[in-house]
């Protein structure tokens, strides 16, 4: 169809059309122009404007019922008339607002909507919608002059009605949106931003719907959530649109107190509109707070995150233009706005920390006392509520409400010392931490984890603490999630970044001192406290005022250092340890106290103080542990400034690093870790070498009043773990003076310095070790092996095999007694061990020990006096001395073999008539002295220990057969899974004589049985497989006599036929064991010819 670009020739073709539809209104008449103006272009369609017009106007006024899809085609034609061209008369604009208005009037009879379609409501909204549109320029605004207040109103009241009784969601949300054109709020671009006089009219005139658009739209705000997310959506935004103007700051600021008198000609239209003054802006404010305290409940749990955004944008917009006439509404606006921030929608989340990043750049809250103080108001609420929200949400709830805690206060930024200096709210939001960070202190564990006694390398050292002593999971009482800790972490390092660092101290400072049920959680606050202050791991919304103060952060930690080290809070009950009571006792008596929830010492007393529960004591170890974290903490912050305290800081921690207690040790190490890189050390071997000097005086000093200082032990203990050799010749007076008080006190301390004793043997051990352990390598490494294998392989000579058999002969006669000198030969044989004693000076005098196998030998002499000590705690410590004492000393052995000697009576008791601990520790100590020693102790193992032992394992043999699994937890079969470990060792390294293995062997045999616990028959096995290295041929001939699983032919028929015991038996509860050491037996014997052909063949 042609397009008709001039008026003349657009008026030739549409004149007919609008000529018929004037005459006769009906829907086909109406389609022809329709269809015409189609073909019609939009300048041309301008110019005829009116024309067009005025028969679908006429349409509409004839009087006299019009049917619906009628109208509704007139009012989309005149949609699309309106679309394409610009209404330039305020006449024009206002009668067709009017009349499209009417054509949603309800009849003078009802005050409900007119019985309409839904197709002809949404036509005349769209056609209304069209109309604000195509008003040109200043036209617009003879809509909004107080004489035509009457008519917007009759529109305003006309759409509210649609948006909120309609069922039908296209309609409520395009009611909607033809709102907020009208209120000249629209979202398009088209229309120009208005200025501040235009504004402030707008204002005036909406003023007088406020009242009905803010409770219409609140009640869809608030409606069934069915209709969907985007009715609310459109709602929300229109709400904080036309609050935003009418409520405005700075309309408001220039309203005049008293209305202006207008002329009576407009004294009517007067009392429709509003002046909004101080009395006015205070009730309208009341009201809406009320309505938007109702809408940020609903809102902000609504299931679609649109909503959610949207309300987001609602606390923006009023808060950036409303802070002041609305300050009272912002104490649900803000909660809304803080609860929002970890909302599980991304966008959600990102905006609402944008909003309050921009709250907090503008200072709105800083620059607005009004504003601070409802913030203040309702972090006084929330903290009284805490406890209470704690115990009784989930822990998605408890989220929420400590999410909503720190917005609060990040948002009060530096206004936060208005909190602060206020005794009642720093007194509830103090005591709502302490109750919220209450410790689970339950866990028996806690109490149960001992640390391991061996020694962490000084290289390992840094890394073990790293990982495990940084962060302690602590366990609370009224939540398990992580993140609610870290948010309660972030609570109090804004604080401390924001608040009067010296007042929060102070405070917390009291309460850790006013209670024992504080102290823990009041710890955990002063640390954060500390960090915060320092800027460490802080999210902050704003900068602080004040920059911070290094000396005043100094003088804090430093005052809260001496609170906790001091004894009180330092030297805390941690597990029940009799040992130590006397130290205790004496801690005690010398005039110390114990505070509530604490005690002055580490160990419990039986009497006169009342029974310490496991629970006292986890509390115990979780303060001492908080407080060891605080150090590092204070490290950390402070940087090389913290070697200044260094002097009174680590000792205590070394200490507490020696602990026995598994969580406090690991805790220090981390601490340790801490001082380490925060005072620029390599290493912790650096820290405590470069610190020795002030480390080693003081131990010293404490080792002399032991009875009052029992932890010097530990530190010396710590030292010695986490250094290398270097430090000998540091602490080497310190351990002599431990020598010296053993000497004098072996009755009252002896378990003390045993520590000490034993840590110094395990240090030389891992330094010096190397050297003591190669020849044990060496005789382990395969050319040893392949060696010992391949010796009966060896080419040999005729007179070898003569000796051999003359030795063989002797060795018949003596076994079988013949020889009458054999006393006399064992006598010669043993004297010689005896001789190195007398000469033992002449030999050291040759040869001077190096101080450190010396420092082995004075502790071994100490051991001998020590190892028929009553007590028999103090007999375990010096046999675990003891072993590390001959390592230390096996690569000088014309020092050990003589003590080896001194101290064998002494060991043989132990072995033979001691308590089954004893004997056990005893018998790891025999292992090592035969590792050592060699064949030295062979006659005195055969004819001493070595029928005890094999009674021993004959007489529990039955007993262990029959018992059940609940056996293998007994001491009983500790001691006999020990002994047959390391008895096959024993006959190895010792060189044992026939009958002695014949002992070893009967005294094991029964052990292979399947009735024995498995882990007895693999020991068991362990037996036979060494004596298979020392005498293969008499193993495999007992082990046939029990089971034989082969026939052996005779090579010759002259030769009789070889008979064993076990050939022919049927299988037994010994066959599957016995079969197996022979097949391993076979494998041997096939190893030994392989590895002769080698060593034959090589040059």
């Amino acid at each position: 169809m042609a397009v008709f670009d001039t008026p003349q020739e657009a008026f030739g073709a549409l004149r007919p059309a609008c000529v018929q539809l004037t005459r006769a209104q009906t829907m086909e008449n109406v389609a022809r122009l329709q269809a015409h103006l189609a073909a019609v272009s939009a300048s041309a369609l301008q110019e005829l404007q009116e024309y067009v017009l005025f028969p679908l106007r006429f349409a509409l006024k004839v009087p006299g019922p019009k049917q619906e899809r009628l109208v509704q085609s007139v009012v989309q034609c005149i949609s699309s008339v309106l679309a394409a061209t610009c209404v330039k008369k305020q006449e024009l604009l206002q009668e067709l607002f009017s009349e499209l208005c009417t054509c949603l009037s309800p009849p003078s009879s009802s005050s409900n909507p007119a019985p309409l379609s839904e197709e002809l409501k949404l036509a005349v909204i769209q056609a209304l919608h069209t109309l604000m549109h195509s008003a040109y320029g200043d036209v617009i605004w003879s809509l909004y002059q107080p004489s035509a207040l009457p008519l917007l109103g009759f529109a305003v009241s006309l759409l509210l009605g649609l948006a909120e009784q309609e069922k039908a969601k296209q309609i409520k949300i395009s009611a909607l949106k033809c709102l907020q054109v009208l209120v000249l709020q629209c979202d398009c671009q088209e229309h120009r931003h208005l200025d501040e006089d235009e504004a402030q009219q707008c204002g005036d005139l909406f003023a007088s719907f406020l009242p009905g658009i803010s409770i219409t739209l609140s009640r869809v705000i608030t409606g069934d959530i069915k209709q969907g997310h985007k009715p609310t959506v459109s709602a929300i935004r229109l709400f904080y649109l036309i609050v935003g103007l009418v409520m405005a700051d700075a309309q408001l600021a220039r309203i005049a107190k008293n209305k202006e008198k207008l002329p009576v000609e407009e004294s009517r239209i007067s009392e429709l509109m509003v002046h909004r003054g101080p009395d006015w802006s205070k009730s309208t404010a009341e009201k809406l707070s009320l309505l938007l305290h109702k809408m940020v409940e609903f809102s902000s749990v609504h299931p679609h995150w649109k909503v959610r955004l949207e309300l987001v944008e609602l606390v923006h917009h009023l808060l950036r233009n409303c802070s002041q006439s609305l300050v009272d509404s912002f104490s649900h606006l803000l909660k809304a706005l803080v609860g929002l921030v970890n909302d599980e929608n991304g966008e959600v989340q990102s905006r609402c920390k944008e909003v309050l990043q921009g709250i907090a750049e503008q200072r709105i809250v800083a620059q607005n006392r009004a504003l601070a103080d409802v913030l203040s108001e309702n972090l006084h609420s929330l903290a009284t509520a805490l406890p209470r929200l704690m115990n009784s949400q989930d822990d998605t709830g408890k989220v929420s409400t400590l999410s909503l805690l720190l917005g609060y206060l990040k948002l009060l930024g530096p206004k936060i010392n208005i909190v602060l200096n206020s005794i009642s709210h720093l007194h509830r939001l103090s005591k709502a931490l302490m109750q919220v960070l209450e410790l689970d202190v339950t866990d028996v564990k806690i109490v149960e984890d001992r640390r391991c006694e061996g020694v962490c390398g000084p290289s390992g050292s840094l890394q073990h603490g790293v990982q495990k002593g940084r962060c302690q999971k602590k366990y609370f009482r009224f939540f398990t999630e992580e993140k609610i800790f870290q948010l309660l972490q972030q609570v109090c390092r804004v604080l401390g970044y924001y608040g009067n660092l010296y007042l929060l101290v102070d405070h917390f400072m009291g309460l850790y001192s006013e209670s024992g049920m504080y102290r823990k959680q009041a710890a955990m606050v002063l640390n954060e406290l500390i960090a915060g202050a320092a800027g460490v791991g802080v999210d902050v919304l704003q900068e602080r005022e004040v920059s911070l103060n290094m000396d005043d952060l100094k003088g804090s930690i430093i005052s809260i250092l001496d609170e906790y080290t001091d004894q009180a809070n330092w030297y805390l009950i941690t597990s029940i340890d009799t040992e130590e009571i006397s130290h205790e006792h004496s801690v005690q008596h010398s005039g110390l106290t114990a505070r509530p929830g604490g005690a002055c010492s580490s160990v419990l007393l039986p009497s006169p103080e009342p029974h310490v529960t496991t629970r006292t004591m986890n509390s115990n170890i979780w303060q001492i542990c908080i407080q060891l974290e605080g150090v590092g903490c204070f490290a950390a912050v402070l940087g090389k400034e913290f070697r200044l305290l260094l002097l009174s800081a680590l000792y205590p921690v070394l200490e507490k690093a020696g602990d026995k207690t598994l969580l406090i040790s690991e805790t220090a190490l981390g601490t340790l870790v801490d001082i380490c890189k925060a005072c620029s050390y390599d290493s912790l071997q650096c820290l405590i070498n470069e610190n020795s000097d002030y480390l080693v005086n003081g131990i010293s000093l404490n080792l002399r009043q032991l009875a009052h200082q029992p932890h010097a032990s530990q530190v010396l203990d710590t030292m010695l773990r986490h250094s290398d050799a270097s430090l000998l010749p540091l602490v080497e007076d310190v351990i002599q003076d431990v020598l010296s008080a053993l000497d004098q006190s072996y009755n009252n301390q002896a378990s003390t310095f045993l520590r000490v004793l034993h840590s110094v043997m395990t240090a030389l051990v891992q330094w010096f070790g190397s050297s003591c352990g190669e020849e044990h390598q060496q005789r382990q490494t395969p050319e040893w092996w392949s060696g010992t294998l391949s010796q009966g392989q060896q080419v040999v000579t005729r007179q070898e095999v003569e000796q051999f058999f003359l030795d063989y002969v002797r060795q018949k006669q003596i076994a079988e007694g013949n020889l009458p000198d054999t006393g006399d030969e064992e006598a010669d044989e043993v004297l010689p061990l005896a001789e190195p004693e007398p000469n033992n000076s002449d030999t050291e005098g040759e040869t001077p020990l190096p101080s450190h196998a010396q420092l082995a030998k004075d502790v071994m002499e100490r051991c001998i006096h020590l190892l028929s000590d009553g007590n028999l705690r103090v007999r375990l410590k010096v046999l675990d001395v003891l072993e590390l004492c001959v390592t230390a000393l096996h690569p000088h052995g014309n020092h050990l073999l003589p003590m080896a000697h001194r101290v064998w009576p002494a060991l043989v008791t132990r072995l033979i008539s001691d308590d089954p601990l004893a004997v056990l520790r005893a018998f790891k100590v025999l292992c090592t002295l035969a590792q050592k020693c060699g064949d030295f102790l062979r006659q005195r193992f055969s004819k001493d220990v070595l029928p005890k032992l094999t009674s021993s394992l004959l007489s529990q043999a039955p007993a262990s057969a029959r018992a059940g699994p609940v056996y293998n937890h007994t001491l009983a079969f500790k001691l006999q899974l020990a002994v047959l470990q390391g008895l096959g060792s024993l006959c190895e390294k010792l060189d044992m004589g026939e009958s002695d293995l014949n002992k070893v062997a009967d005294a094991c045999l029964i052990y292979l049985s399947a009735k024995q616990p498995m882990k007895l028959q693999e020991a068991a096995q362990s037996v036979f497989l060494h004596l298979m290295q020392v005498d293969p041929d008499s193993t495999w001939l007992l082990l046939n006599e029990v089971c034989c699983p082969h026939q052996y032919e005779p090579p010759h028929i002259s030769l009789q036929p070889v008979k064993l015991s076990g050939m022919g038996r049927q299988r037994n509860e010994f066959t599957d064991n016995v079969l197996l050491l022979l097949e391993r037996l076979q494998q041997q014997e096939s190893v030994m010819p392989r590895a002769g052909t080698q060593e034959a063949s090589s040059p």
